[in-house]
């Protein structure tokens, strides 16, 4: 018998369904305000595993002093953009955890590495690899003879003068990403060669050692499909209207929640997911619908963010974040989810228009007018200072308007941003 093979059968610590080990970057609203207190209902222990302990530990004490209910946890520093780091500290552990999580765009790789490794359910980590690389997305869903946008990859270094000689040609005009970007960051639309070579110069100077993508540009209207999975049913349960900036830039600024999933986009973007192997816990898609063709943007295989899964958790009357996080325990989900079909919802965010110190802007208010709920939540403190980012960086607020009347929340919405002012000093 080999060194090896004494490695290989040596047993395992034992798994404590009760413990969760959730990955984390920044602190989010996701994790702060959704995840984490749907831990505590399930009577979960959490660490916590983050390379931002100290954001956390004042996001989760404003969070408790506001009334917030959070399990019994810790904060733990860990390097987690680093799998190793992570396998290397959960390996280390008397019990095994029962669940390895994360809702971060940026992690989805290592949680699924590490649950693998530690026999744990999870998330296939090619799977979470084919929806964090752009490019591989697009290779991908090329191979399983799905709908193929028209894409080429620039590696980290090299002359953008190289896409010159693609073939196929480009299309033009064309959108320029990084390769695994998030929150349209820069992301832009190029309207000639010229144009794609100067942007793509830009984006490696603020971006060293960056890969970076060429895509078909997609025109249409944007649409969202939200789905939950326990491995083997694939559920749609939410979808969404998203109202996006005029170009060169890409920046959410409004999503409407549809009375259902459009068919037959549905079963499309299903298709699509299946073949990219997504089916486990939560997946937030986005797709441009052409006619009866759903063409995706991106897949990103975590819930829905911008106060948009807190709506629909309230909204919906399901317990979302609880079925993600079960799911990741390897629980299986209902037959039937038992969303509400009457609810209707718009999220409208102020984004800044310019850099500059916020001099002045509403308050947090919460308040009911006419059938409509309406939840004003500000993102950023007045007298703070801001470059601008082109991206959801740059929302000064967000107003969140749910009720059962489409006309009536959009009236709502329109005198709130009528009566309200958002101030910016150079």
């Amino acid at each position: 018998m080999y060194e090896n093979d004494l490695e290989a059968t040596a047993p395992r610590p034992p798994s404590d369904h009760r413990l969760l080990h959730l990955l984390a970057l920044n602190p989010t609203d996701s994790v702060t305000e959704g995840y984490l207190p749907a831990a505590a209902r399930l009577g979960l222990t959490v660490t916590v595993l983050t390379d931002q302990p100290d954001a956390h530990e004042r996001a989760l004490a404003r969070y408790a002093a506001d009334g917030g209910t959070l399990p019994e946890l810790t904060v733990t520093p860990c390097a987690v953009r680093d799998f190793r780091e992570v396998v290397s500290h959960l390996a280390a552990l008397p019990r095994r955890p029962g669940a390895v999580f994360s809702n971060s765009d940026h992690l989805q790789v290592q949680a699924a590495l590490a649950a693998d490794f530690l026999g744990l359910p999870g998330k296939d980590w090619r799977a979470a690899l084919r929806t964090r690389d752009k490019a591989e997305l697009r290779r991908a869903l090329a191979a399983a003879g799905l709908d193929t946008v028209r894409s080429a990859e620039l590696p980290a270094g090299r002359d953008p003068a190289v896409l010159l000689a693609a073939r196929p040609p480009l299309p033009m005009p064309c959108v320029v990403k990084p390769r695994e970007g998030v929150a349209s960051e820069d992301v832009f639309l190029a309207a000639d060669t010229a144009e794609l070579l100067a942007r793509c110069r830009e984006i490696q100077r603020r971006r060293p050692g960056e890969a970076l993508v060429v895509e078909e540009f997609l025109d249409g209207p944007v649409r969202t499909l939200e789905t939950l999975g326990d491995g083997r049913v694939l559920h749609p349960f939410a979808a969404f209207r998203t109202d996006i900036s005029p170009p060169p830039h890409f920046i959410e600024e409004r999503l409407v929640l549809l009375p259902e999933p459009p068919r037959p986009h549905t079963t499309q973007v299903l298709a699509q997911l299946r073949a990219l192997g997504v089916g486990l816990g939560a997946c937030h898609t986005e797709y441009v619908a052409q006619g009866d063709r759903a063409r995706l943007i991106e897949v990103n295989y975590r819930s829905i963010g911008d106060q948009c899964d807190l709506v629909l958790a309230e909204l919906l009357g399901i317990p979302l974040f609880e079925h993600v996080l079960r799911a990741h325990l390897g629980l299986p989900l209902p037959a039937r989810l038992g969303a509400r079909t009457d609810a209707r919802a718009r999220l409208e965010y102020i984004v800044a228009d310019r850099p500059g110190r916020l001099v002045s802007a509403p308050a947090a208010s919460v308040r009911e007018t006419d059938g409509v709920r309406l939840d004003y939540r500000p993102l950023r403190e007045t007298g703070t200072e801001r470059p601008l980012h082109r991206t959801n960086r740059d929302f000064l607020g967000v107003l969140r308007a749910t009720g059962t009347d489409q006309h009536r929340i959009d009236r709502v919405v329109a005198e709130f941003l009528a009566v309200n002012r958002w101030e910016i000093a150079p």
